[in-house]
């Protein structure tokens, strides 16, 4: 899955608990009728693909959606969701997938030795 929008945010990379889990979180804004703003997350060694990029860039994240179950005390389950980046690139004017470049139509070339008549009768 991707999406594909304009940088709003990109956090400071965040580091949890003494097992050297780390994360860093990037906001892009969708260029579409109802424009949304997906918080995308990075872990681990994926973090670092942020350096290189800045706010108001218009970018293509390659993602993952995560989902996971965590039961609280009183047994009851509670769902969440994540989604995670794993690829990041730049694209021009925003993403939006151009349609073709038009083409001349191809020129009617005549064989050696066929008549100028194009009828067929």
């Amino acid at each position: 899955m991707e999406v594909i929008g304009k940088i709003k945010l990109i956090n400071d990379t965040q580091s949890f608990g003494s097992n050297g889990f780390t994360k860093r979180e990037v906001v892009v804004t969708t260029e579409e009728q109802y424009p949304q703003m997906i918080m995308i997350e990075f872990v681990q060694d994926k973090c670092a693909l942020l350096d290189n990029f800045q706010v108001d860039q218009n970018v293509k994240i390659s993602i993952n959606l995560r989902g996971r179950e965590w039961v609280n005390p009183e047994g009851v389950a509670k769902y969440f969701n994540s989604i995670q980046g794993w690829r990041i690139e730049a694209v021009e004017n925003g993403g939006a997938q151009g349609a073709p470049a038009e083409t001349a139509p191809p020129e009617f070339v005549q064989n050696e030795g066929e008549a100028t008549d194009d009828l067929p009768f």
